[in-house]
């Protein structure tokens, strides 16, 4: 957790009305000091957490100095979701994980920049649980935001989503190993099909008569239960259920019509979760109502985590908003 850096945010107003004493807001940046680039937030997955580069960094292949997120150019931040466990002494968890809502933590998120004297992002950008918070905290602060660009998500929980969160909760909370047996089947929902026939082709491991695909299954679930915490889990599945921008607000093209941030909806083609079907059907409604809206596909057989693992797509798809950004930097240097 190298250069983890801490916000204190007090008496703090959960959507349900319920308040908040302390929240500690634990984050990192990398590349440009804040103040002198254009800024880049990068949210994080479920499991995922602020180390988006550098050292055990998840989307090394993706930021970094001469990557597509350039550190050499841009200002990255990347915040913790508040009780993800993610600090020295693991002092931020929630046990009350159902008064919080994808809402609040993009309120938390805006706060942080806010201490830190940011009032305008080049990018928010956000794969899964990540997405939904990019598209709240545009959707909150529309005119701080150039570009929205949300991967493998969605703006909303469809009933999908919603049916597998309720499977995760029972799981968390009635298994005697609820973090290796959620992650069995999350894992599930993260690939398909055709990914896992692939890879393991029925085999066994040798002189043994478990089916390697088991043994694969059962090792990320005790990899996560080694450095993941329960109360974690249960929070950041809960999330995902109350991610909507028009809950208590108007219909999604009202909201969205006035909006001049621009839209990059990044779908995966046999994404079993945040299916591509719902992000077609958001992109051809914004497409009716406005020009700045736009839509790309990853091919790959992998599913749902494909955003983690196709990066020589994802950096086709996100070179020319990143490109056209350095440029222009260079041209007014």
């Amino acid at each position: 957790m190298k250069n983890l850096e801490k916000i204190d945010l007090f008496n703090f107003d959960l959507e349900n009305g319920k308040q908040r004493p302390y929240i500690p807001l634990f984050y990192q940046t990398f590349g440009q000091p804040i103040g002198s680039a254009p800024v880049v937030v990068v949210n994080h997955a479920l499991t995922g957490n602020s180390t988006v580069t550098g050292e055990n960094g998840w989307w090394n292949d993706l930021i970094g100095e001469g990557k597509i997120i350039d550190t050499n150019y841009f200002t990255v931040i990347a915040f913790n979701i508040p009780g993800n466990g993610y600090d020295d002494n693991f002092g931020n968890l929630i046990s009350n994980y159902q008064d919080y809502t994808v809402r609040d933590i993009a309120r938390v998120f805006w706060e942080g920049l806010f201490f830190l004297k940011i009032e305008t992002l080049f990018t928010v950008i956000g794969g899964s649980l990540g997405g939904a918070l990019a598209w709240e905290m545009t959707v909150l602060f529309p005119d701080k935001v150039e570009n929205l660009i949300p991967i493998a998500s969605d703006w909303k929980a469809s009933d999908w989503v919603i049916a597998n969160v309720l499977i995760q909760d029972q799981i968390l909370n009635n298994s005697d190993n609820p973090i290796v047996d959620a992650r069995l089947h999350a894992m599930l929902l993260y690939r398909t099909p055709q990914s896992i026939n692939q890879r393991f082709q029925r085999n066994k491991l040798e002189n043994l008569s478990v089916y390697q695909i088991e043994n694969w299954l059962i090792n990320h679930g005790f990899k996560l239960k080694n450095r993941f915490r329960l109360s974690a889990y249960k929070l950041m599945n809960h999330l995902l259920k109350t991610n909507d921008i028009t809950r208590e607000r108007k219909d999604f093209l009202t909201i969205l019509k006035d909006i001049k941030t621009n839209i990059h909806i990044v779908a995966v083609d046999t994404d079993y979760f945040f299916i591509p079907d719902e992000n077609r059907e958001t992109y051809h409604e914004l497409k009716s109502i406005r020009e700045n809206v736009f839509y790309n596909e990853i091919k790959s057989i992998h599913g749902h985590d494909a955003f983690l693992i196709e990066f020589d797509q994802l950096a086709q798809i996100l070179e020319p908003i990143f490109n056209k950004q350095k440029q222009q930097t260079y041209v007014n240097a």
